[in-house]
């Protein structure tokens, strides 16, 4: 009787399992997914191209000898990252630390949403565990809880407007997580209140896989903390570089006005280092997948990144091989002699190309992928560490030199201020990790999901 009851469970077991595939391994399907391009960017078909200079290297540097490489297909931003874009993320910062010390002392007046004042700040569990959901009543006991940080894993309430209006503040707590946040009067320039910028730290973490990949330990696979790194840095512009960049000039108006002022919303961000440009990558990745985390069957995306060299490159030249320049030709100017690009076309003659400093991120033509400003307006951060011979060692498929220990990082396509040679596609220049310019910027990529879009296959 009981070899029955237990052949009987067997059978019903495999049943049970090839129910609707018909016994056939048909695979683990993951949820349904579909390519969505991503707001303002492109894609940009993968492929090979002779990466290098193209014409004599008069500069004499010789530090982009010609070589065929091929790159993947990736997503990339249309227009340089604008003012607007990264005033975004540099609110988002500050409202994060506002909303934090609301909850933080809401927490130690022991208050609660409906309590009125900082307590509809407080954190969403309340300040009591029992109001937790099992899932963070588990991994709060178990993991936050013997955190150094009391409050870490804790969420704070987004759903709750902030009060701009310094006489609509609900009570002295809120003044004081407010004025925390100001420099004090003794420092105000006419007597305007300043935020204070170095309050405006980013927190976030990033994953060392070029160490994890040369790690031959026997617990490299159960180690995984030890490549987990854990970066924080002030994000907001350095508006100096326009003082700074240029000595014995008048840009005081550049400094005053450039970054925050809505009349340059679509202009370039610049006096932003190359940590800070990948910070903002680090926090779109994060602000997407925030929002797809809300909607039902989504998947997350993966990350915003700076472009390799040979990315950058590659996009520049808009399929169009051994070009000097994205529009291909060998001249700056058009046949009606209007120029190209915004660059300084003649000896200190920086608005010859009608605008002064930069322009808006889109401006003149884009290039056959559809990108805007790969040559002048603003030199663009790449995430590539800068090697003169690199071009002679790196891989000739998605060639990338990541050295964290190489502070010099390359920057591409000449800016505002620079000479044609410097908007050459094959021109290479860098700057320091930790330097900020007014002639710097960026823009992100993403990686494109499967590998069937090529050139060669969109013929």
């Amino acid at each position: 009787m009981k070899k029955s009851i237990v052949l009987l469970s067997v059978v019903s077991m495999l049943l049970s399992c090839s129910s609707g595939d018909r016994g056939e391994v048909v695979g683990d399907r993951g949820k349904k997914w579909r390519s969505e391009t991503p707001y303002e960017m492109t894609l940009v078909p993968g492929g090979s191209f002779i990466m290098g200079k193209s014409d004599d290297d008069l500069a004499g540097i010789g530090d982009a000898s010609a070589k065929t490489v091929t790159v993947r297909s990736f997503y990339m931003d249309e227009l340089e990252t604008t003012n607007a874009k990264y005033r975004q993320f540099v609110n988002w910062v500050k409202d994060s630390i506002i909303r934090t010390r609301l909850a933080v002392l809401a927490d130690e007046q022991q208050l609660s949403p409906g309590s009125g004042g900082i307590g509809e700040f407080a954190f969403m569990d309340g300040g009591d565990t029992e109001n937790m959901s099992p899932y963070d009543k588990y991994m709060y006991e178990n993991y936050y809880s013997l955190s150094d940080n009391e409050y870490e894993g804790r969420r704070i309430n987004w759903n709750v407007k902030l009060i701009e209006d310094p006489q609509q503040y609900p009570d002295e707590f809120y003044v004081e997580v407010m004025d925390s946040m100001y420099l004090p009067p003794s420092e105000w320039f006419n007597g305007l209140k300043t935020i204070d910028v170095s309050k405006l730290v980013f927190h976030y973490q990033d994953i060392d896989i070029d160490g994890a990949a040369k790690d031959k330990s026997a617990d490299y696979r159960s180690k995984r903390s030890k490549y987990l790194k854990t970066e924080q840095l002030p994000i907001y512009p350095d508006t100096t570089v326009w003082i700074r960049d240029f000595a014995y000039s008048y840009n005081e108006p550049m400094h005053n006005d450039y970054f925050w002022h809505a009349a340059y919303d679509d202009y370039p961000v610049v006096g932003v280092t190359w940590k800070q440009a990948k910070a903002f990558c680090n926090w779109k990745t994060m602000y997407k997948n925030a929002w797809v985390k809300k909607k039902k069957n989504a998947q997350q995306v993966n990350k915003f990144r700076l472009p390799s060299e040979a990315e950058w490159e590659y996009a520049g030249r808009g399929g169009l091989q051994s070009a000097t320049y994205p529009w291909g030709d060998l001249y700056t100017m058009n046949d009606r002699a209007c120029h190209l690009a915004n660059f300084k076309p003649n000896r200190g003659d920086y608005a010859a190309d009608g605008a002064l400093y930069t322009l808006e991120s889109r401006s003149f033509d884009p290039n056959d992928f559809g990108l805007y400003n790969m040559s002048g307006n603003v030199a663009e951060w790449t995430d590539a560490a800068y090697d003169p011979s690199s071009y002679e060692f790196v891989s000739s498929m998605n060639p990338n030199v990541n050295d964290p220990t190489n502070s010099r990082k390359v920057a591409r396509g000449g800016s505002w201020k620079d000479v044609a040679y410097y908007l050459q596609l094959g021109t290479r220049n860098f700057e320091y990790a930790d330097s900020a310019r007014s002639y710097i910027g960026f823009r992100t990529v993403q990686d494109y999901m499967g590998t069937q879009t090529t050139r060669n296959s969109m013929r």
